[in-house]
């Protein structure tokens, strides 16, 4: 009877030691690492919901980038994100401990061991760049005249705490994926890398939401040589 009282006096406190608030990382978190010399900031836009984790990941070469295979436990949170560097295709793989509220203690380091980091996350606070009523999460479809043709636009757009990501169909390079994704209260801005008759563009969309369903577009080419303005409308 000792030893059963002793049992359940030590579940009892063990249930009500306090556990690192990882349930729930929703929101910013800024970091930095050294790079050859150089620091490198991080903003991390995360939202977590039943042990999964979304977001983008700010300040890498290719910025802002998706977080893809996101996993929360109540201690440890990883994830990984796709980048480039002088040309070259890496994945990066992260994984956090939350030791304590409001830090988070990353090792981010390519898939392939042969390059790492540590760096330590804290968070923000921060108010988001965009309010609530600023949200174009959905299916948006649009078109433009190309030299007499009618060039059709569908863009899949994620926003979250400000940050725009997705992809675009249509363009010559299809699906393309949007880099640099903003949103303030009523304006969109993004970019877009494709293709056309062998040689690469950027093209720089901006968009203002000045009605509920409507964004009025601006898409032309980063040097300036071509653009063109279309409507994009939400798919019901």
């Amino acid at each position: 009877m000792r030893n059963l009282l002793r049992f359940f006096t030590l579940a009892a406190f063990l249930a009500a030691l306090p556990v690192a608030n990882a349930s729930n990382v929703t929101g910013i978190w800024k970091g930095s690492f050294d790079f050859d010399g150089t620091t490198v900031p991080l903003t991390f836009h995360l939202t977590s919901s039943d042990g999964m984790v979304t977001g983008t990941v700010e300040g890498l070469p290719t910025s802002p980038t998706q977080i893809h295979q996101g996993k929360l436990t109540s201690t440890t949170l990883t994830f990984s994100v796709n980048t480039d560097y002088q040309g070259e295709n890496y994945t990066l793989i992260c994984t956090g401990t939350l030791l304590a509220t409001g830090r988070i203690d990353l090792h981010m380091g390519t898939d392939d061991g042969s390059w790492s980091t540590e760096l330590t996350a804290t968070r923000s606070a921060e108010a988001v760049s965009a309010p609530a009523s600023a949200n174009v999460t959905g299916i948006w479809t649009g078109s433009f005249d190309f030299n007499g043709t009618t060039v059709a636009l569908i863009f899949h757009l994620t926003s979250s705490d400000g940050v725009v990501t997705g992809t675009v169909e249509g363009l010559p390079t299809s699906p393309t994926q949007i880099h640099q994704g903003k949103l303030t209260s009523t304006t969109l801005t993004f970019s877009v890398n494709t293709d056309y008759q062998g040689e690469s563009y950027t093209l720089i969309c901006t968009g203002t939401l000045l009605t509920p369903g409507r964004i009025d577009l601006n898409l032309g080419t980063d040097d300036g040589s071509w653009s063109t303005e279309l409507i994009a409308t939400k798919n019901a």
